[in-house]
């Protein structure tokens, strides 16, 4: 029964009321202090109640049964827990909804095709923030709920059915703790002519996302100096490589090159990322490699932003994955930056 179907509504004694749901709002007054809702639509009364009611003048009230129908709290609650994985709190409903919050900091990771198959079950509310979304603890990431007061068992069972099959829906991914090796290219450097600005950038990025820095190494635009240092880096163990500068198409800028040389397997190079378009990543064995263009550098946000976080979380990207970076893919630039908390990337 639905919370409009007003002429299937009963009113009985609140003494006969425990358990059944409350069809309106209750309102109780308190000269000069007190004027609000005691009891809300869709409260399940219980034995407690009664007296508050009585107290109240209420000697009977509009309810109905659950004949076979659960009510929004439970289905939501029911929602939340069959589609939620790992890393993610759930509250108490609240006037019917219940939110998710992450407990870790994270990558936030949503079956973008569950999501759209549970949001097609007639009555069924599921709302999150952006899939591959770098998330804080605490941060709330999504909410559920179902429209009635009241939905059929059946159609709850769907729902969770519909979890079940692409379970999870929704979950937190931490970040795994990468030694991370950084090769420095660039003849100015290597003879000190300036001093290294890119090194400092990508360490404090890296190890924003609880990563470390193992070896920094600086090399001259020379592929074989390049390629020794990547192998290098892999010998002292390094689990993650970032190449920066020299991935221009200048003559001088080897970077590309030395990298398929070290073994790499490309994945791309080119990406449709603004900033970000020269970028290149690749493999050698299961160590993820990384050109870095410079607007990483000097960009708040960049391809480095949209990359590095799902591979930290586990994922080993594909082309396909960086060709859809296109939708999305261009930085607005905003005076003041809100990334995560925008278009770019998603």
């Amino acid at each position: 029964m639905k919370y409009y179907e007003k002429d299937k509504a009963t009113s009985v004694p609140v003494q006969e009321a425990v358990g059944k749901v409350l069809l309106h709002d209750i309102t109780r007054i308190v000269p000069d202090l007190f004027k609000g809702p005691q009891f809300k639509k869709g409260h399940v009364i219980t034995m407690p109640d009664v007296k508050v009611l009585l107290d109240m003048g209420k000697e009977h009230i509009y309810v109905t049964g659950l004949d076979n129908e659960v009510h929004e709290n439970e289905a939501a609650l029911c929602i939340a827990r069959a589609a939620t994985g790992r890393n993610i709190r759930l509250s108490e409903p609240q006037e019917g909804k219940v939110s998710l919050s992450s407990q870790i900091f994270g990558l936030l990771k949503v079956n973008v095709d569950a999501l759209f198959e549970l949001n097609s079950i007639q009555d069924v509310i599921f709302a999150t923030l952006h899939n591959r979304r770098t998330v804080q603890p605490e941060e709330e990431l999504a909410g559920t709920r179902v429209v009635p007061l009241t939905v059929p068992k059946e159609r709850l069972e769907t729902a969770e059915a519909v979890c079940r099959k692409y379970y999870p829906v929704i979950e937190v991914t931490p970040f795994k703790r990468c030694d991370v090796g950084v090769v420095v290219t660039g003849s100015e450097v290597f003879h000190q002519r300036i001093r290294d600005g890119f090194g400092p950038v990508v360490s404090k990025k890296f190890e924003s996302l609880g990563s470390r820095i193992l070896k920094k190494k600086v090399v001259s635009d020379d592929m074989e100096m390049t390629v020794t240092a990547i192998r290098d880096l892999l010998d002292n163990g390094a689990d993650f490589i970032a190449v920066t500068g020299g991935m221009s198409v200048d003559p001088d800028d080897l970077t590309p090159a030395a990298i398929r040389a070290a073994g790499g397997r490309v994945v791309t190079y080119g990406a449709p990322v603004l900033p970000g378009a020269m970028f290149m990543l690749a493999y050698i064995g299961d160590v993820p490699v990384v050109g870095l263009p410079g607007c990483v550098m000097y960009c708040r946000t960049s391809i480095f932003d949209l990359v590095v976080p799902p591979i930290l979380a586990g994922e080993t990207l594909e082309r396909e994955d960086i060709v859809r970076m296109g939708h999305g893919g261009f930085c607005a630039n905003c005076s003041q930056c809100r990334f995560p908390a925008c278009s770019f990337g998603k």
